[in-house]
């Protein structure tokens, strides 16, 4: 016999306390009184639903995984207003789905980040690469500093051209939509 697979999240009561959360907030405001906290039930589901989205094999690797944790609840924690239980009786999907574009966006963020500073370095090895053979005539070949194998200057020269090319790809998109 199978075994009844056991939810981290229980959405049932994970609703009820969304329920019981807007209630008190919207209280508050008719009271003109302070928006009151999110309470630990609330916070502790948004946690798990960020942490077990980032073991799953699209997200696992990044070396920046708990930084796209920390968006993902930072977001929730910023839409929490909008869930509506009166058009959905899932919070669990809702906030899965905030969660999901939030690391989304930080890996987005991070692959930006990482271009920047493969492209500058490329671009400072050329100038350092030229002008020492500028400097100097007796035919030396001097190198960066930096010890670079053939793997690592290749991992390089592809990410850039792919981030370049995502990029073109994606002004002729939109440069195709404004038509």
């Amino acid at each position: 016999m199978a075994k009844k697979k056991v939810n981290y999240v229980n959405n049932a009561d994970f609703l009820q306390a969304m329920i019981e959360y807007r209630d008190s907030v919207r209280e508050a405001e008719a009271n003109k009184k302070p928006r009151p906290i999110v309470p630990t039930y609330i916070g502790k589901c948004i946690m798990q639903i960020a942490n077990r989205l980032s073991h799953k094999p699209n997200f696992i690797n990044y070396s920046f995984r708990e930084e796209m944790i920390s968006d993902g609840i930072e977001n929730c924690l910023q839409y929490i207003d909008n869930f509506n239980p009166d058009k959905s009786k899932n919070p669990f999907a809702y906030f899965t789905q905030i969660i999901y574009f939030a690391f989304l966006r930080r890996i987005e963020k991070e692959k930006k980040n990482l271009y920047v500073k493969y492209k500058l370095t490329e671009e400072v090895n050329v100038h350092q690469q030229t002008s020492d053979r500028q400097d100097h005539d007796d035919g030396v070949d001097f190198n960066d500093g930096i010890k670079h194998n053939d793997w690592s200057q290749e991992y390089i020269s592809n990410f850039i051209e792919n981030f370049e090319e995502s990029k073109r790809r994606k002004v002729k998109k939109r440069q195709e939509a404004a038509k």
